[in-house]
């Protein structure tokens, strides 16, 4: 199960950290994504922290402005998020993926609204 918080209304600009809480399955084994959906559009991928070695990676509107980490002994995921832009306005979700070389795994949270206006 993925439970998201953190999301809430914030001028452009400002600054917002979502977070997410990880149970039921080996949190440390997966890796971790963050998307965003506007309704009518496509789920978009914001940012991603791998389970072994940590490394992220960022969807080039983000990149420079987001800051996606893990904390394996808490079983949380983050994404703080900075300089805000009224493009930004979304429900974000939370992911799990873990490839055990035949079937994926794959877990979503229920989405946290983001809105970014004046």
């Amino acid at each position: 199960q993925l439970v998201e918080s953190g999301g809430g209304l914030v001028q452009p600009g400002g600054s917002l950290r979502l977070s997410c809480a990880a149970s039921g399955f080996a949190f440390s084994s997966y890796d971790m994504h963050w998307y965003r959906q506007v309704p009518g559009k496509e789920r978009e991928w914001v940012a991603s922290v791998t389970a072994v070695g940590r490394s992220t990676n960022y969807a080039d509107s983000v990149k420079g402005r987001f800051t996606i980490s893990r904390d394996n002994g808490k079983n949380t995921v983050s994404l703080q998020m900075n300089n805000l832009k009224r493009e930004d306005t979304a429900v974000y979700y939370c992911n799990a993926t873990w490839w055990d070389g035949s079937i994926l795994y794959n877990y979503w949270g229920q989405g946290t609204q983001v809105t970014v206006s004046s």
